[in-house]
């Protein structure tokens, strides 16, 4: 799998004013950090000598001392495959600068110094440091070699679809009205560093936690800080080591706070994804260009070895913290209902008119109508659910629908397809004998007439319940159940459907609940054909619907190859899958491709997340488009 960097949030032990143990101490986790494949091992701001010095700074002993200890930090890293990048004071002529030492390659790379120097509270860092802004020049002689030096420096390392371009600011930065970081995003750089050194107060570590993944958010890319621990001088406050990587506003990997030994913490980040996110949010690069970006060019850093730290979900629509994914359901429940209201008052309609047939799609669509009665003061006798039995309809999924409906106070009707569909095979000289793709698309498309007929002679509109899983493969008939007048649906996906079933039967009278439940243990299937519940199940011929979401969002949202798509499944699912995965995977980019036509006549409906298939805003694409891209090898 290619793309992936280690990054590693190292907190040391330290002592005060002892540049020598310091360093050890650095050496120590940055060796560690190398060997776990980490790309850049990032240490807490002035940790060379410590953040709690105060007007020891200005003693030349301490100085010489942190730029000795510095410029062996800097030898060591030669013959080492990581990046070190570390907290240090530095006096160029009359100024002593808050820096950020970037080390490599044995040598000094580059210098990105504070901007913003706290002077308030706790906090009088104007006492001893000077800004940014106020070194001339650009660079800083070190070490008998003049290193870049100051605001807005862009380091990158590598190209293509190997390299990782990063930034670098301090602590106060982060907080500041402006922190560096946005300009330094905009000047190129996909993660962005924070040697911090902020002490730690009641209720602080959730806000600095909020405000790094904040900060990832809006800037479409990787946020790591490594905070000061608990060496630091506990005279007038206490520090706690806080470390955290966050990628696109999610935290990835959090550190111990108040380790009394070293800390090591590690999260494995695509850069790639975040050029992805920021070309498809074009108001990211709206923003006026930095004037003062330089670009640092330096060789190419490893890229993960094992994957071992990279957090991939394998239901990536579907929140693992049941407090969270409730409040999921909960919110998108009330986007589908509000929109599906919206609908029905700008139409001027009375009704709403539903096929109902017992499974996942259809149950989470009659809740939402009844839901959309009850915020329009409407009798829940206003929609009107039909069920239309089939060829293949069961007993079960035909009893759950009518019972559901029932117990919601829905007007049900029940219309049998059977006769009108045989008449229409002898009309066109179909064999009813031959259970092909004939067969099926007449079944559905009879069902959607007699739902649009409804709905002209009821006076109502017509409830799509496709979801977006079967939307992305095609799984529909043209003109059939692809068709409606507002699908509710349209914005979740499989996964995330049963859920809302689920959410809304923790919730419901004992009588409901029971129903619903026998709905999400229904295997899915669109009944088409005859011989009962084993006779056509959707996810034998299709592959498991989780491979299906999972391969819809990170090639939606991340723009990923099919060989990385395959890749990233193995790594979620098990090697184990790796032939099942293949096989759906060739399902997937063979049907997402083939299907655009589709797509292109769906009706309206609600978005509800951030990967969407709409013709109209989200995916637009021809629909003679060619799969020659979207094949595995």
């Amino acid at each position: 799998m290619n793309g992936f960097f280690r990054l590693a949030s190292c907190v040391p032990e330290l002592r005060v004013g002892d540049p020598a143990f310091n360093a050890a101490r650095i050496l120590e986790l940055y060796g560690k950090a190398d060997a776990d494949g980490a790309a850049i091992a990032v240490f807490p701001e002035l940790s060379v000598t410590g953040y709690t010095c105060g007007d020891l700074f200005e003693n030349r002993a301490l100085l010489a001392a942190a730029e000795r200890e510095l410029l062996a930090l800097a030898r060591a890293t030669e013959g080492r495959r990581s990046l070190l990048v570390c907290g240090v004071p530095l006096r160029v002529g009359a100024r002593l600068f808050n820096a950020a030492a970037v080390l490599g390659a044995g040598r000094v790379l580059g210098l990105p110094l504070k901007e913003f120097l706290p002077n308030y509270r706790e906090f009088y860092e104007k006492r001893q440091f000077r800004p940014a802004h106020e070194l001339e020049g650009g660079a800083i002689r070190l070490g008998g070699a003049d290193v870049p030096a100051g605001a807005g420096l862009v380091f990158a390392c590598g190209e293509g679809a190997a390299e990782l371009r990063f930034g670098v600011e301090i602590c106060e930065d982060l907080w500041s009205v402006k922190p560096p970081s946005a300009d330094l995003a905009l000047g190129g750089a996909q993660v962005l560093l924070n040697l911090s050194a902020g002490d730690e107060l009641v209720g602080k570590a959730d806000f600095r936690r909020a405000l790094v993944a904040g900060q990832s958010a809006r800037l479409c890319g990787v946020y790591l800080m490594a905070g000061a621990g608990v060496g630091e001088s506990t005279s007038d406050a206490v520090f706690s080591g806080h470390a955290l990587v966050a990628f696109n506003g999610r935290v990835l990997a959090e550190g111990e706070r108040f380790a009394r030994t070293g800390t090591v913490t590690e999260a494995d980040v695509n850069p790639a994804w975040c050029d992805a996110l920021r070309a498809s949010w074009s108001s990211f690069h709206d923003a006026p260009a930095p004037a003062g970006a330089r670009r640092v060019a330096l060789p190419p850093l490893p890229g993960s070895p094992d994957l071992a730290r990279l957090r991939l979900d394998p239901r990536p629509f579907v929140p693992d913290d049941p407090a969270t994914r409730e409040a999921r359901c909960r919110e998108i429940f009330a986007i589908q209902s509000a929109g599906l209201a919206g609908r029905l008052g700008r139409t001027g309609g009375g009704r709403l008119v539903l096929g109902v047939s017992g499974g996942l799609d259809s149950t989470l669509a009659l809740l939402v109508c009844a839901r959309t009665t009850d915020l329009l003061g409407l009798p829940r006798s206003a929609t009107l659910a039909v069920t239309m039995p089939g060829f293949g309809t069961t007993a079960r999924t035909r009893g759950n629908a009518e019972r559901l409906a029932e117990l919601l106070g829905a007007e049900l009707r029940t219309i049998p397809i059977g006769p009108s569909v045989e008449r229409h095979f002898a009309d066109i000289g179909h064999d009813p004998a031959v259970h092909d793709v004939t067969y099926e698309n007449a079944q559905a498309r009879e069902r959607t007439q007699i739902l649009m007929d409804l709905a002209n002679r009821e006076g109502g509109l017509v409830v799509g319940t496709g979801d977006l899983s079967e939307i992305a493969l095609g799984w529909s008939t043209y003109n059939g159940d692809q068709m409606s007048m507002y699908n509710v649906n349209c914005g979740v996906p499989k996964t995330l459907i049963r859920h809302l079933v689920q959410s809304e039967a923790a919730a419901a009278p004992a009588d409901v609940a029971a129903v619903l439940r026998d709905v999400v243990a229904t295997p899915v299937s669109p009944e088409l054909v005859p011989g009962g519940a084993g006779a056509q199940k959707t996810e034998g011929i299709l592959g498991r619907y989780e491979l299906h979401d999972f391969f819809l969002y990170h090639f939606l949202k991340w723009g990923e190859t099919p060989e990385n798509l395959a890749a990233l499944a193995r790594h979620a699912f098990g090697a184990d899958a790796a032939e099942e995965i293949d096989a759906a995977l060739r399902v997937f980019l063979r049907r997402f491709a083939t299907q655009q036509f589709k797509r292109a006549a769906s009706p309206d409906g609600p978005k509800v997340g951030t990967v969407a298939l709409s013709p109209r805003g989200d995916w637009r694409a021809p629909s003679d488009l060619s799969p020659a891209l979207f094949s595995l090898p």
